[in-house]
């Protein structure tokens, strides 16, 4: 099947742990009961992505049928599993003649991945507010004496010279929050961002003052500004301590994470 990168001969299992670690949604096909003539036998695993896959439920046209349910499994951002019956014979197209049941379960990272750019002071405090929450957090500076000599243990510290870089290597749905030592960084890591596309959040700190003279320059860019967050946290906590606006900010990451957990689409937070 032309689709298929990775062999059948690949482990699943391992497939869903890298899938986990990366953060990245995928579907786990398990054929659960087969009966009489099969292409596969029951316990048989496939791990779809929305570009590729890992093993096989037998190819043919039981395999594309499972491809299409998963792949919008994954698009709808469906969370629930189900069970579909497939009889095997002429009605789709394979005459093995036997009855399979396909199990579809969508495995969603349980932590968000959010990239985090500057180590300052507000790194810092959200930092220490994300720690007991559902965030997997990339912190990114190219300060390494900027870092504390002990992160949480949800935190990974990345130091590099090319930090606008490291948006190209975040997983689909990520979050990004911009809050770097300069406003030119700002400018070239929230640009990077948003022509990716697929974000869950882009949040930049600054004021709506800010938010103006970038989407200016976006604008002469051809990049569209419309879904970046700008000023950053909820309504009602206006303090500009770097505790508080780190409250505000996470609270706000949860509640876009939320809402894309029901909904499957990601929603633009009203900037404050």
């Amino acid at each position: 099947m032309a689709d298929r990168i990775e062999s059948a001969a690949e482990d699943w299992l391992g497939a869903l742990t890298a899938a986990r670690d990366a953060g990245t949604p995928c579907v786990l096909v398990t054929v659960a009961e087969a009966q009489g003539s099969t292409p596969r036998a029951s316990g048989t695993k496939m791990v779809v992505f929305a570009e590729r896959l890992v093993g096989t439920v037998g190819g043919g046209t039981l395999e594309f049928k499972a491809l299409e349910i998963a792949r919008r499994m994954l698009s709808e951002g469906r969370a629930a599993s189900e069970l579909r019956e497939f009889p095997l014979g002429p009605a789709i197209g394979q005459c093995c003649g036997g009855h399979a049941s396909l199990l579809f379960e969508p495995m969603r990272p349980a932590a968000d991945t959010l990239l985090l750019f500057g180590a300052g002071h507000v790194g810092k405090a959200l930092v220490s507010v994300l720690a007991d929450l559902p965030f997997r957090v990339r912190w990114i500076d190219e300060r390494e004496a900027e870092f504390p000599t002990e992160p949480p243990a949800n935190v990974r510290v990345e130091v590099t010279g090319r930090p606008v870089d490291q948006v190209a290597t975040a997983p689909e749905g990520a979050f990004f929050l911009v809050t770097t030592h300069s406003h030119a960084l700002d400018f070239r890591v929230t640009e990077a961002v948003l022509r990716r596309g697929d974000f869950a959040y882009a949040g930049l700190i600054g004021s709506k003052t800010k938010r103006a003279r970038f989407e200016k320059g976006f604008r002469k860019l051809g990049v569209d500004s419309s879904r970046l967050t700008c000023p950053i946290g909820i309504d009602g906590i206006s303090g500009k301590h770097p505790k508080a606006i780190a409250v505000a900010v996470a609270a706000q990451m949860l509640q876009v994470a939320e809402a894309l957990a029901k909904t499957g689409e990601p929603a633009v937070p009203a900037s404050g």
